[in-house]
């Protein structure tokens, strides 16, 4: 029998759960519909909901990427792009886009106009949730699909699969790591740390906070609290009940976190962050400007300098990349009984 405090515990919980969707429909105010195709999605289609901002150079990839995993349908909301984002997204078939030239961080770093989007469009279907930058790997993803996945996860009463998001940099400063679009970024970044993971339980959500990785290492030394968490939980049968809670590193109900213990029997994933292409520095320059993506930014700007001070991420421990078994023999992520 739960006690009194946990019981309190998951009134409260479900009062926030009621306050984030309150704020996506809110939050639905600040989208206008540039192409919505979101009638052609049929019931058993996965999607893929993502909030973007002057990512051309890597759509097509990106694009590619998913819709080899088996993605049928992407719900995407461009924020106020200055390059040419919307209009090639709107010239995609099967992406659905919006526009809000609204603050990012205002829209809790975009994920209110995401919650929106997932109760109007992702309720009974299995959902991936994603950034721009986030490639997302498991075991074997390479020649099986999410349709494959998720009905094996169905078969299970799996609701959702975790997954680690990993910093990928190239062998040199960040400068060196030219893309050209269309290319697999993996091509110019192509070394991961394999090590120095620190692992932290959050019985109140049911999920375990994971700091570490090269910008851990280099950029937050000596303020590792400060370090970004890496725990995601990218993929979820969604239900217009849910809501995540910050980013996708937690959603509600905390039991689609997955505990704060590994389930040895269920697969996770990596989502390859593909962040030190060469624009970076002129990027980290326009965000430390425009303040948009930390609550507290101002406490973030010794981060974007040593970023535009043109670091080489890369040491004698790197590891090369060279496809999702590299990051299961690393242990990384996990097959579990994923056959």
């Amino acid at each position: 029998m739960p006690s009194l405090r946990e019981i309190w515990q998951s009134y409260r919980l479900r009062l926030r759960r009621k306050r984030l969707l309150w704020r996506a429909f809110r939050a639905r105010h600040g989208l206008r519909a540039v192409a919505d195709r979101s009638a052609m999605i049929a019931p058993d289609d996965i999607l893929l909901f993502a909030c973007m901002r002057n990512e051309a150079h890597r759509l097509p990839q990106f694009l590619d990427h998913y819709r080899h995993l088996g993605i049928a349908h992407f719900l995407i909301v461009e924020n106020d792009s200055t390059d040419d984002t919307a209009a090639f997204l709107a010239g995609q078939p099967d992406v659905s886009l919006w526009r809000s030239t609204r603050s990012y961080r205002a829209a809790r770093f975009g994920m209110d106009w995401v919650n929106w989007l997932l109760w109007r469009h992702g309720s009974g279907h299995w959902c991936l949730t994603v950034d721009a930058d986030e490639l997302l790997v498991y075991p074997e993803s390479d020649t099986r699909g999410l349709p494959e996945l998720t009905r094996w996860l169905d078969a299970r009463g799996q609701p959702s699969m975790r997954a680690l998001m990993l910093d990928l940099y190239p062998k040199g400063p960040v400068s060196g790591a030219a893309y050209q679009p269309g290319q697999d970024p993996t091509e110019v970044l192509n070394w991961f740390d394999a090590e120095g993971y620190r692992h932290e339980a959050q019985p109140k959500f049911e999920t375990v906070s994971i700091r570490g990785g090269p910008r851990a290492r280099t950029f937050f030394a000596q303020t590792p609290s400060d370090a970004p968490h890496l725990n995601k939980v990218p993929l979820v049968r969604w239900h217009w009940r849910y809501a995540y809670l910050s980013s996708t590193h937690m959603a509600l109900p905390i039991a689609l976190n997955g505990g704060t213990e590994p389930n040895p029997q269920m697969p996770t994933g990596a989502l390859l962050h593909t962040k030190f292409l060469d624009g970076i520095i002129a990027r980290s320059k326009e965000e430390k400007r425009r303040r948009e993506h930390f609550t507290h930014a101002a406490r973030f700007d010794r981060y974007y300098d040593a970023i535009i001070a043109d670091p080489d991420l890369w040491t004698p421990e790197s590891r090369p990349y060279d496809g999702p078994a590299a990051l299961e023999s690393a242990g990384l992520m996990q097959r579990g009984l994923w056959p």
